[in-house]
């Protein structure tokens, strides 16, 4: 027997080892990934099945009054915990890295061996420390959640403002008509959807007024959108606020389809007990490509965390928080180099000289997206998760449910909210401080 179980270990070691030394420079960005789906899949399961083990544990059962729910809770909260950390860890350590032939670049896409087994060690580190630290952690992940539901809510609206340029920069008449096709298109769907939401969940015999206003809310923004973005004063288009304002209206269904279950006017999900595995799945699947395609779309430009170095990145910062600072066509980077094309060789020079590199395959070779952002994406998106697997630290629903309760209502409604602000200031902002230059 202890034979068979020597060479299942090694089988297992072996197999690790095989797929570690599969994930490549093109495949990195999948692996980090793969590790934040399986931490999402271990804090679902541990939420399950887990709270009769925590019970066992005299550091965090410390009271008899403490219910299956709080042991839930602390399981995806420890979990939740440890993955931030390692996320945040390679955010720190990654800082600063702009070129290929630094050596924390190797760091980055190799080891993953050693990842693994550092990622499943600070997980289970979390499950020996005593119940505070995640009264804290808990605490710190809803500020955590709120940023990386406002850091989706940027990517969007910088999505959309760039699928307008790219067509409206063809200068063609059918991209124009394209364009107003599919604007025409989403204002339709957005209407239409809000419509459907009325029946949903403002079901007759019954006193839904909250639930009119958030509706009626969306349509009037939906409204508001397309008003300003056509005003003659504004360089607006159609095709972002019509994209915009179908999003709100499906953060508007989200919010209202997370109302408890036994609330009269939740008329889509009040006869059912409890959410599905497969919309379970479903949510976890959604939350993984959310947050991959934050980092591939934030993480590969130098717009968070370092200086712009273009003049869209530029451009769309000025016009979301306008931090003061007049935006160049070249950023920090741009201008080191010129100082580094002078008359003297700068230290870097002198550490390619002794790597044996030259200058122009030290340049030639810049990272192609931010490795620190990368991994702050994931940390914020660990608390994310947390939130949603543990009802935002509710224990007022049933444990059966996920992401249901006022908490979670209003947290999509704010965030809808927020989408609404942020686009319109992107609109007006340029006529409100005239003085400043936008691109």
């Amino acid at each position: 027997m202890s034979c068979l179980a020597s060479c299942c270990a090694s089988l297992t070691c072996g197999l690790c080892s095989s797929v570690a030394s599969g994930i490549t420079k093109r495949s990195a960005r999948l692996g980090y990934c793969g590790l934040f789906g399986i931490s999402l899949v271990v804090s679902w399961i541990l939420r399950e099945v887990g709270a009769p083990l925590l019970k066992k544990c005299s550091w965090i059962h410390t009271s008899d009054t403490q219910t299956k729910e709080f042991f839930q809770m602390e399981a995806v909260l420890r979990v939740s915990c440890g993955n931030c950390l390692f996320f945040g860890i390679l955010a720190l350590i990654m800082i600063g890295v702009k070129d290929q032939n630094d050596r924390r670049d190797s760091w980055q896409h190799g080891g993953w061996m050693a990842k693994f087994v550092i990622w499943a060690l600070l997980i289970v580190l979390m499950f020996f420390l005593p119940n505070v630290v995640f009264s804290i952690y808990g605490t710190l992940s809803k500020f955590g959640a709120g940023l990386f539901l406002l850091v989706q809510v940027i990517m969007l609206l910088d999505a959309t403002h760039s699928w307008n340029d790219a067509w409206v920069a063809k200068d063609e008449q059918k991209w124009y008509i394209a364009l107003l096709a599919v604007s025409v298109a989403c204002y339709l769907a957005a209407f239409v959807f809000s419509g459907i939401l009325f029946i949903w969940f403002n079901p007759s015999g019954h006193d839904c007024g909250l639930n009119v206003f958030f509706l009626v809310m969306t349509i009037i923004l939906a409204f508001s959108f397309g008003v300003i973005a056509l005003h003659p004063k504004v360089n607006g288009s159609l095709l972002p606020a019509s994209v915009v304002s179908i999003y709100c209206a499906y953060v508007c269904y989200t919010g209202l389809s997370s109302e408890p279950r036994d609330y009269e006017c939740n008329g889509l999900h009040n006869k059912s007990v409890a959410v599905t595995t497969s919309t379970l799945v479903l949510g976890m699947v959604t939350t993984v490509l959310s947050v991959l395609y934050s980092a591939l779309r934030a993480g590969s430009s130098t717009t968070f965390l370092s200086p712009p170095s273009s003049p869209k990145s530029a451009r769309f910062w000025e016009s979301i928080i306008l931090l003061g600072l007049r935006s160049e066509s070249h950023g920090i980077d741009s201008d080191d180099a010129a100082s580094m094309r002078g008359g003297k060789k700068p230290l870097l020079g002198s550490e390619e000289l002794e790597s044996g590199k030259g200058g122009k395959e030290t340049e030639s070779r810049p990272v192609s997206y931010s490795y620190t952002f990368f991994h702050l994406i994931f940390a914020l998106a660990s608390m994310y998760s947390a939130m949603l697997l543990s009802g935002w630290t509710s224990s007022s629903e049933s444990s059966d449910l996920i992401d249901v309760g006022w908490t979670s209502v209003w947290v999509r409604i704010c965030t809808e909210w927020v989408t609404a602000a942020l686009y319109v200031w992107s609109l007006v902002a340029p006529l409100i401080l005239p003085d400043r230059e936008f691109y």
